[in-house]
């Protein structure tokens, strides 16, 4: 017996419909297998820069930029022979032959992706060990391998870890996972909402929507994680996974269109408060003396959702037509500012975004200038503050930037955006979420 009485239309990130009348539970990640796989490979899926040892070595800058041992170099041909340490570090990683271990090479053996067994992670309480087990096995493969001396095997292990254990994380090492070292996180269950959104829309390739639902998912699963989605809440967060991040009834997809050739982000907000009209989610109260009509909701959990989901359509709009990412912080404010002035009712998160929106605009923009959106997670100490409906927009804005910054989303992630990319499940969550819940929704 479902929980909710929301039943939801599936749509793809093209606006097709996908399935109708989905419980909303079908969507949770406590009963969605493809979120649960999705949280399941951030924790599993490792990337192996091959080519930055390779280069680590022969040139012993070693533990990042310019930290350069003087005389000492190994020069491995580890690209070449990819094939054959992918092999023996599938050998190492495995803990029986039929388990989920994979190593794959990519880009003609300059980067291995990693996927640990899950084995591996269920026997300890860190999800670290995806990073920890392929650093060491790495090692070993390429000692092993190549038959390095033990007085060169510190190289290696120099090459792989990077300067850790003298740095907190592996500063200038080559085997990176999605998500930070625990040390990095703001307290607790914070884990998944500590991946940057450059990040996010290298692994999508930069669909917006894709982007989008990937952002959310990670987001809304940490609350769970964290304990904000419990009880009363529970329902709040749901809402805002479906309409905001899984395209939930085609609102999102719908209001874009209404608004792609000439809208401008009041027009975004106008379609919002008729669509919520039309839903009946909200309702006129009586006439005030000044003409000014307040309006009312029996259901302020799906008021917040329907909000959230016009913000991301002008997020897309307003970031959209200009091919720059940088609008977000102002689409926080004005979008809330406009949406509370036209209605009466509370902003998306009930006032959180509209105050992360001014924060980030002064981080971002002002006198500070500390980075644009692309460097931006729900970790920052910027963006932490609206519990899973910010990043989602801002992933969405990076993935339709033109190149409009000096800090590319290509430049801050790097390898790790590119390489998880080769995971079907990451690149595009919208199809395998919706899959997912439609084989569950009888048993929901």
């Amino acid at each position: 017996m479902a929980k909710y009485t929301d039943k939801i239309e599936l749509y793809d990130d093209r606006g097709r419909l996908f399935a109708s009348k989905v419980p909303l539970e079908a969507l949770s990640p406590l009963q969605n297998p493809a979120i649960q796989k999705i949280v399941s490979f951030v924790k599993q899926c490792v990337t192996v820069n091959l080519e930055g040892i390779e280069k680590a070595l022969a040139t012993g800058e070693l533990g990042g930029k310019w930290c350069i041992i003087q005389g000492r170099s190994l020069k491995l041909d580890l690209v070449k022979n990819a094939d054959s340490i992918a092999d023996s570090l599938k050998k190492t990683l495995q803990v029986s032959k039929d388990d989920d271990t994979d190593v794959k090479v990519l880009k003609g053996g300059k980067h291995l992706l990693v996927k640990v067994p899950a084995k591996r992670l269920n026997a300890g309480v860190e999800y670290t060990t995806g990073v920890t087990s392929t650093a060491a096995a790495l090692c070993c493969s390429i000692v092993e391998n190549f038959k390095v001396s033990i007085w060169n095997a510190d190289l290696i292990h120099s090459a792989v870890w990077g300067r850790y254990p003298q740095t907190m994380e592996m500063l200038g090492g080559n085997v990176s996972s999605l998500l930070s070292v625990p040390q990095q996180n703001e307290g607790m269950g914070y884990a998944l909402r500590n991946v940057p959104c450059a990040h996010i829309a290298l692994i999508t390739k930069k669909n917006a929507m894709n982007a989008a639902a990937l952002s959310s998912i990670l987001e809304q699963a940490a609350m769970f994680e964290m304990g904000d989605a419990i009880g009363n809440f529970e329902r709040l967060h749901l809402l805002g996974l479906a309409f905001q991040g899984l395209n939930g009834n085609n609102m999102v997809y719908d209001i874009v269109k209404e608004n792609a050739k000439s809208g401008t982000l009041g027009d975004v907000v106008v379609s919002t408060v008729k669509r919520a009209i039309a839903d009946k989610v909200i309702k006129p109260m009586d006439k005030l003396s000044s003409g000014y009509v307040p309006y009312t909701t029996d259901d302020l959990n799906l008021w917040n959702a329907y909000a959230a989901a016009g913000m991301l359509a002008g997020t897309m709009v307003t970031c959209g037509s200009a091919r720059a990412m940088q609008h977000t912080p102002s689409v926080f404010i004005y979008f809330n500012d406009l949406i509370e002035r036209e209605t009466g009712l509370p902003g998306v998160d009930f006032g959180r975004v509209a105050g992360t929106g001014v924060e980030m605009a002064f981080f971002s923009h002002s006198i500070y200038g500390g980075g644009n959106p692309a460097v931006f997670h729900g970790n920052h100490i910027v963006t932490r503050h609206s519990k899973g409906f910010t990043i989602p927009c801002v992933s969405a804005a990076v993935a339709l930037d033109a190149g409009t910054v000096i800090y590319t989303p290509e430049k801050i992630s790097g390898v790790v955006g590119e390489v998880l990319s080769e995971v079907p499940e990451l690149r595009e969550p919208l199809k395998y979420v919706n899959e997912a819940a439609v084989s569950i929704k009888g048993g929901v």
